[in-house]
């Protein structure tokens, strides 16, 4: 009996499921001209702001400044600091410095009062854990908005929007796990509106992902790291010659085949040896090494730290210090 054909493979749409932030903090400002608010870096972190009232400029470094209006969004997806002024002369005052309410553990409410005109806005700020999806991120510009041009499209951006407004309003019930799923949704629907509009985003890693069969070769390294692939085994995975495999791997990725796989194990163990309680034996077998010693020398090399170091390396600064 033939075997069932196999499902269609979407590597980057993989990639951007992954998405799922955790360690969501949501932010509920009220300003009134003058202000102007720093937000500072956050390593491993996405940001985003929703102008709900208003409208400010926003800075990023190594972008250029820009006015939002209400019913904008926009993602700052490397967590790179950056101010929101009321104008362009306004003094940023340091986020922490900022007067603040806690309704619960993962929202606050920041008022700043100068008299003027109203700005309001959410601001979410939320760690991402999955290598991949951190690694879509790290190859985004420093500050993308979603590109629309479907009049549908807008609507449902709008609407979407609007919705994650009331809600951050409203004590609802249930509200701060409806922001993070409206969160995710907005998200991801900028990076791939990035990513179907902006050239940048059709050469290198990302390009790599689009093609049918090293994208497939991609998804399968990423979905199981522990697997003993090989150079013939993923070939005859995509239906390839191995010459033609490697090659054309080469050509799309940057880097042979084979230092891929160990690179994407490396960066897997990275994150399960800062979130994970798991011992780095335990992390050294969940990734097919036959040793600790093998991982560890494998991880050094390829890292520069061992996997200890990692461990009794002080986890990032939480948004509550």
């Amino acid at each position: 009996m033939k075997g069932l054909p196999k499902a269609p493979v979407d590597p980057l749409g993989e990639s951007l499921q992954l998405l799922r932030m955790s360690a969501t903090l949501y932010s509920r400002c009220y300003f009134t001209a003058p202000w102007g608010l720093q937000l500072p870096s956050f390593e491993g972190m996405l940001m985003f702001h929703v102008i709900t009232l208003g409208s400010c400029w926003l800075r990023v470094e190594g972008a250029e400044s820009r006015l939002l209006k209400q019913g904008d969004f926009v993602l700052v997806p490397r967590g790179t600091g950056h101010r929101l002024l009321g104008d362009p002369n306004a003094k940023a005052i340091p986020l922490f410095d900022m007067a603040r309410e806690y309704p619960s553990e993962r929202y606050e409410i920041i008022r700043h009062a100068g008299g003027g005109a109203p700005t309001e806005l959410i601001c979410g700020t939320m760690q991402v854990d999955s290598p991949s999806a951190a690694r879509v991120l790290s190859l985004l510009p420093p500050v993308i908005g979603p590109e629309v041009s479907n009049p549908a499209h807008k609507e449902w951006l709008q609407s979407t929007l609007r919705l994650m407004a009331e809600e951050a309003c409203d004590a609802k019930l249930g509200r701060e796990a409806l922001l993070a799923r409206l969160a995710d949704v907005v998200v991801v629907h900028a990076i791939r509106s990035w990513i179907e509009h902006d050239p940048a985003a059709q050469t290198g890693w990302l390009n790599a992902l689009r093609d049918k069969q090293i994208g497939r070769a991609i998804a399968l390294i990423h979905r199981d790291p522990s697997h003993p692939w090989t150079l013939a085994s993923l070939a005859e995975e995509v239906a390839m010659s191995r010459s033609a495999f490697a090659t054309r791997f080469a050509e799309l990725v940057g880097i042979p085949v084979i230092q891929y796989v160990t690179q994407w194990r490396m960066q897997v163990a990275m994150s399960l040896l800062k979130s994970d309680d798991a011992r780095i034996a335990d992390v050294a077998a969940r990734l097919g090494y036959q040793s600790e010693a093998a991982f560890s020398r494998a991880f050094k090399r390829f890292m520069g730290i061992s996997p200890g170091a990692v461990r009794r390396t002080p986890t990032l600064q939480t948004l509550d210090d």
